[in-house]
C-alpha cells in the first residue's frame, strides 16, 4: 500500500484473536518514535504529574519543526494500514488501560494487537499530543478530551480514508479510540428500507420534517446518514448542509450542493450550526447528534420552517426515542412537545450491527414511518399501542427489529442465539420462531 512508511511491524494473524493480554505487555516490537520524542519524554520534570506534565509535553510538541511532527504522523499512518489489513472497525491506545500496546475491534471485539508494536505510556503521551493542533491542544485541556476527524492515505491513487477520533484523559495520561469511517458511501437500497421509506428519504418526494437515525455507539448510524445524503445527491438538485463533530464522510457535490461544517472548527456548537443554517438556503439540513433540549428545539425548528432534517439520538427502540425526547423537557412541557413530535416526525430508524454466520457484522433495523395512527397515538400519549402498530404495518413501511432479527434468521446470516440477544422484545421473536 502507498503512504506507508515501512518500520518492520509483523503482519497480523487470525491466532491473534485469541492472545490473552498478559502476554501482549511483554511481547512485541516497539513502535518508532523520532529521537526527539524520547528525548522530551527523558526531560519532563518528575514533579509535573496529570495535565500539567501534559501541558508541559503539548508546549514543546507545538515547537517542533514539521518535519519531527510528519515522522510520527508517518507511524500512526503505519497503524491504519495494519488497520485495514484487519479490517478491524476501530483502533485503541495510549494510556495505562492498554499496556503499551494498540488494540483493534474486529468483527465486534476488542482485542490486543501486541504484533504491532509496543509503546510507554510517556511515549503515547507525546505520541497523541503530536497529532494534535495548538487549538485541539486547548478543547484538549478545557474539556478533558478532543474528538476530530483526521484523513490517512493508505493506498496509492485511491481517496485518503477517513477516521473519527477522540483523545481524552485517562487517570492523568491520553489515550485514543479511532473509528474507521466508510470508504465509500452505501447505496441507500443496500439498507433495505420499503419502498415506501426509501421514497421518503429523499426531497424529491418528501422537503421537509425530521427523520431520526438511532441506536447506541458502533451501530452504524453515520453510514446511514451518508448513504441518505448520497442518494439524495444523486437524485436532485438541491443544497444540503451537514453540521458534524467531527465530520465524517466528505461527500463531493454531485447534483447537490453539500456544505460541511465542523463543530468548534467551523461553528461553535450544534445550535449554532443549525441557527446560522437558516439563512444559508438549505434543502437539508443533516445534524451530527441532538444531544439536549435545547439542540433538539432548534433541529423541530428547522423542521417546522419547511426543511428536511437528519439527525441521531444514542437510543434502542422507535418508542424509546419517542420517550427520551419528550423527557428532555419539564412535566408542563411534555403535551406540547407530543404534538410538535407528532406533526414534524417523519420517520424513526433504529439499528444495531449483530454478528453475522462466518464473520463481520450485519445490519437489523426498525422502522417507525409517520401514518396517521402512529400521530395520533402520539398525541394521546399512547406510545405503547405503537409497537403494535409496527408489527402489523409492513404494507405502510413499518417494521420490529425482532421481524428483522427474523429476516436475518430465515436467510441464514445469523443463528436463533444471536438473533434473541439483541431482540428488544424476546418473548415476540420466539412466537415467530417457533410458528
Amino acid at each position: 500500500m502507498g503512504g506507508v512508511v515501512g518500520v518492520g511491524l509483523v503482519s497480523i494473524h487470525s491466532s491473534e484473536h485469541a492472545l490473552p493480554v498478559d502476554s501482549a505487555v511483554g511481547s512485541g516490537e516497539r513502535l518508532p518514535l523520532p529521537r526527539d520524542a524520547r528525548e522530551l519524554v527523558a526531560a519532563v520534570p518528575v514533579a509535573l504529574k496529570g495535565v500539567d506534565k501534559l501541558k508541559w509535553y503539548a508546549k514543546r510538541v507545538r515547537d517542533w519543526p514539521d518535519s519531527i511532527r510528519d515522522e510520527i504522523k508517518a507511524s500512526m499512518t503505519t497503524l491504519v494500514d495494519e488497520m485495514c489489513r484487519a479490517d478491524a472497525s476501530d483502533l485503541d491506545m495510549g494510556g495505562p488501560t492498554y499496556q503499551g500496546v494498540v488494540w483493534l475491534r474486529v468483527d465486534g471485539l476488542k482485542v490486543p494487537k501486541p504484533a504491532l508494536g509496543r509503546m510507554s505510556v510517556e511515549e503515547s503521551n507525546v505520541f497523541l499530543l503530536s497529532q494534535l493542533d495548538a487549538r485541539q491542544h486547548v478543547e484538549l485541556f478545557e474539556r478533558c478530551a478532543v474528538d476530530y476527524g483526521v484523513a490517512v492515505a493508505v493506498e496509492e491513487g485511491a481517496p485518503p480514508r477517513r477516521f473519527r477520533a477522540t483523545v481524552f484523559l485517562d487517570n492523568g495520561n491520553l489515550a485514543l479510540s479511532q473509528r474507521m469511517l466508510a470508504w465509500k458511501p452505501r447505496t441507500l437500497r443496500s439498507l433495505g428500507f420499503h419502498p415506501v421509506v426509501e421514497r421518503g428519504l429523499l426531497f424529491r418526494y418528501l422537503r421537509d420534517g425530521l427523520t431520526l437515525i438511532t441506536g447506541v455507539t458502533g451501530s452504524g448510524k453515520s453510514t446511514t446518514l451518508d448513504a441518505i445524503v448520497n442518494a439524495n445527491n444523486e437524485d436532485i438538485e438541491a443544497q444540503i448542509i451537514i453540521i458534524a463533530q467531527p465530520l465524517e464522510y466528505i461527500h463531493e457535490s454531485k447534483k447537490c450542493a453539500i456544505r460541511h461544517r465542523e463543530v468548534g472548527a467551523d461553528v461553535a456548537t450544534y445550535v449554532d450550526g443549525m441557527v446560522q443554517a437558516l439563512r444559508q438556503d438549505p434543502d437539508i439540513v443533516v445534524v451530527g447528534e441532538m444531544r439536549d433540549a435545547q439542540s433538539i428545539t432548534t433541529a423541530m425548528e428547522l423542521a417546522d420552517t419547511g426543511h428536511k432534517v437528519f439527525s441521531t439520538l444514542h437510543t434502542g427502540s422507535a418508542i424509546e426515542t419517542i420517550d427520551r425526547i419528550v423527557a428532555e423537557y419539564p412535566p408542563i412541557e411534555q403535551d406540547r412537545i407530543r404534538m410538535r413530535i407528532a406533526d414534524i416526525m417523519r420517520c424513526i430508524v433504529c439499528q444495531r450491527l449483530v454478528p453475522a454466520v462466518g464473520g463481520g457484522r450485519i445490519l437489523a433495523k426498525e422502522v417507525l414511518w409517520m401514518t396517521p395512527s402512529a400521530r395520533s397515538a402520539i398525541k394521546n400519549n399512547n406510545t405503547a399501542e405503537i409497537y403494535q402498530m409496527m408489527w402489523s404495518g409492513h404494507d405502510q413501511g413499518q417494521l420490529t427489529v425482532e421481524q428483522d432479527l427474523y429476516r436475518l434468521l430465515q436467510d441464514g446470516a445469523i443463528t436463533a442465539e444471536t438473533a434473541l440477544a439483541y431482540a428488544n422484545n424476546k418473548r415476540r421473536l420466539l412466537k415467530l420462531i417457533q410458528q
